[in-house]
């Protein structure tokens, strides 16, 4: 039997008048461009998850508005599998004072055009798929994913 190392990750594309919020972050030593994105941790729901980690990547608060999709990628044979859960938020404010996460060199906002100009840059093929699935009108509700209630952790 093959086993695979799973990856539970969260993305959220976030327009501003016209232009798309995006993190330039370093990968093995090169810069790429990502939706804000990262690992949910334990005890915390998916889009609690999205929240915090566009929030430590470019220091943008927002409001979570709709469920994208789930993206499912194996970069590579044998290797890791990153399950993506990609939603879509409004910003509400940026807090110049917050330090962005270890790794992320800047957030950066562009148009659908200057994304795709830089495809060269992009951290997956996912990141060009998710402003795709955005432009093209999907939309889901949040009410789509069910979060049971964590247990009580005793202590």
């Amino acid at each position: 039997m093959n086993s695979f190392e799973p990856h539970i990750t969260v993305a959220t594309v976030v327009e501003q008048e016209g232009r798309l919020l995006f993190v330039r972050e370093m990968q093995a030593g090169q810069a790429v461009l990502n939706q804000p994105a990262g690992h949910a941790e334990f005890g915390e729901d998916l889009m609690q998850a999205a929240y915090r980690e566009t929030l430590e990547e470019t220091a943008w608060r927002v409001e979570i508005t709709d469920l994208l999709g789930w993206y499912i990628f194996q970069p590579q044979p044998g290797g890791g599998v990153y399950y993506r859960t990609c939603f879509l938020a409004r910003p509400l404010g940026h807090d110049p004072h917050q330090k962005l996460d270890t790794g992320i060199l800047e957030a950066v906002w562009l148009t659908p055009e200057e994304l795709a100009a830089r495809a060269d840059e992009h951290r997956s093929p996912l990141v060009q798929r998710c402003v795709d699935d955005y432009r093209g009108g999907r939309r889901l509700p949040l009410d789509a994913i069910y979060q049971h209630p964590w247990p009580l952790q005793r202590g």
